[in-house]
């Protein structure tokens, strides 16, 4: 899966560990569902998983690792992405604006990437099998990007891994779960609360003023392939600015947490959060105690790498100290629901 700024790829198995301590649970809402990496965890321990994101890149992902199922189309995907290996390069406006007008990619990556997503777009693929490609072409310019995992910026010199030749491969999809298939949605949070019901719900949400449509807006247009307009030295999306979520918000995002544990309509509830957040742990316990007892579970870990290393200019001139190296992720568990 894609580099991701607070990936729960650590926590995968006190998630599921917590998950499958809960008796009765057959279906999870996973809200901010992001890379999809908890959904696909969830999903392969046989949960029936319902996903929604915001964002068009996590709603691709969603699809492919939540919503479809791997026999369904694996044995035509894998004659697919062998077809799409092939494809001449392509110079065109990922290359332009990716590759020369900033350098998050080499060229000749960026022309293959060219080639696939036209040669996608001109097939008549529903959305699933449509997915499934998008993803395995985001994976692969991924690991062959020259970022710290974060598109704001990109390295002032090529990263090791950008020299490589782009190739894709089969995403990791799972079998469908035997309490019914997954579905992948794309809604704001506060409006996807009042239509999606399950057992159990697992909230991520943004938890300070980062955001994500900014930090990965190379996959929104990869996966929208409109060619926007864009400004500035990372060539962001120009539909980017003025975007700002409640969620990214220090005024608001209480109000806007407390509706979704107030509306949503499961029987238990698993909270991510970070303790850098706009929330502190104390005034988080007291919105979920709202709806039963509270549990909290800390996890110690490292600090993303552009964090590590401290913020720089575009010219590479160090201009932001960093200020510490670890964070605490609390893992909030509302058990006795009512």
């Amino acid at each position: 899966m894609i580099k991701y700024l607070g990936s729960k790829k650590t926590l995968l198995s006190v998630l599921g560990d917590t998950f499958q301590s809960i008796s009765k649970v057959r279906s999870v809402i996973d809200l901010f569902s992001g890379t999809s990496r908890v959904g696909h965890h969830l999903k392969g321990l046989g949960y029936q998983v319902h996903s929604n994101d915001l964002n068009s890149y996590a709603h691709a992902l969603a699809t492919c690792y939540v919503a479809a199922d791997r026999s369904d189309h694996y044995d035509r995907v894998s004659r697919l992405i062998d077809e799409m290996n092939t494809l001449e390069p392509v110079d065109g406006y990922f290359t332009e604006t990716f590759c020369r007008q900033s350098r998050f990619f080499q060229p000749k990556n960026g022309m293959k990437v060219d080639a696939i997503r036209e040669w996608i777009e001109s097939q008549d693929f529903d959305w699933e099998l449509k997915s499934i490609l998008m993803v395995s072409l985001m994976e692969a310019a991924d690991r062959v990007d020259s970022t710290c995992g974060i598109q704001m910026a990109y390295l002032k010199a090529w990263a090791k891994r950008s020299h490589n030749d782009i190739k894709l491969r089969i995403p990791n999809m799972r079998e469908r779960s035997v309490f019914g298939k997954g579905t992948a949605h794309q809604s704001d949070a506060l409006e996807a609360i009042h239509t999606l019901s399950a057992d159990a719900a697992y909230l991520d949400p943004p938890y300070n003023q980062h955001k994500y449509r900014g930090n990965y807006h190379i996959w929104d247009s990869l996966i929208l392939w409109d060619k926007p307009e864009y400004y500035g030295v990372a060539c962001k999306r120009v539909d980017i600015k003025g975007h700002r979520s409640v969620f990214n918000q220090k005024k608001k995002i209480t109000e806007a947490m407390s509706d979704i544990v107030r509306h949503l309509d499961v029987s238990h509830l698993i909270v991510s959060f970070n303790n850098e957040g706009y929330i502190s742990k104390d005034d988080m316990i007291e919105i979920l105690s709202r709806r039963g007892e509270v549990l909290v579970v800390e996890n110690d870990f490292k600090r993303y790498v552009g964090a590590q290393i401290g913020i720089h200019s575009p010219s590479g001139e160090r201009v932001g100290e960093v200020s510490h190296l670890r964070n605490k992720e609390y893992i909030f568990i509302v058990s006795s629901l009512v």
